[in-house]
């Protein structure tokens, strides 16, 4: 009885049997997957979309719309938490036994807070491509800067030594 150490390639390699001879003999690659997919099991989607609370089927504790002031926003819901978690040790030293729905408000203020913090990804996202940006452009500039400063002392080593030469040339001349 026989064993392989790797198992045969899979057919389909025959089917660049005369890649070297004409390389666009191979098959085009397949398209890129548009719309959902599923892989290990689990439903994915190519729309790179933020769900919003509701389709997740969690209560949204700020004001819904297109004009969200951020900040303001984030802070309440930060004094909102500190507050739930007062009141959560209070409600462990006095009556442990209803500390479950304060932990169910904790994680609805974290999962509210954690949505206004994804929601500012693109923002945050353009902000630092445009840091980037003025870096790079910076850097080139200093870069321009250097250069003409070289060939500005590069010249000036020029003239100088031609001139050291002419006044050796006029020296030997003279003698």
């Amino acid at each position: 009885m026989a064993t392989a150490t790797y198992p045969p390639p899979p057919p389909y390699y025959k089917l660049y049997k005369d890649y070297l001879q004409d390389p666009k003999s191979a098959p085009e690659p397949p398209p890129p997957i548009e719309g959902t997919y599923i892989c290990y099991g689990a439903n994915y989607t190519t729309d790179d979309v933020l769900p919003s609370l509701e389709e997740q089927g969690v209560r949204q504790l700020y004001p819904k719309g297109p004009n969200i002031d951020f900040k303001k926003e984030l802070r309440s819901l930060n004094r909102e938490l500190q507050l739930h978690i007062l009141e959560l040790a209070d409600i462990l030293v006095e009556r442990p036994s209803q500390y479950a729905r304060r932990v169910e408000e904790i994680s609805l203020i974290f999962k509210n807070l954690h949505h206004l913090l994804n929601s500012l990804r693109p923002h945050q996202a353009r902000a630092t491509l445009i840091h980037i940006l003025e870096l790079q452009i910076k850097r080139r500039k200093q870069a321009v800067e250097d250069i003409k400063r070289r060939r500005e002392e590069a010249q000036a080593l020029l003239k100088e030594s031609l001139e050291s030469l002419e006044d050796t040339g006029a020296s030997l001349m003279l003698k």
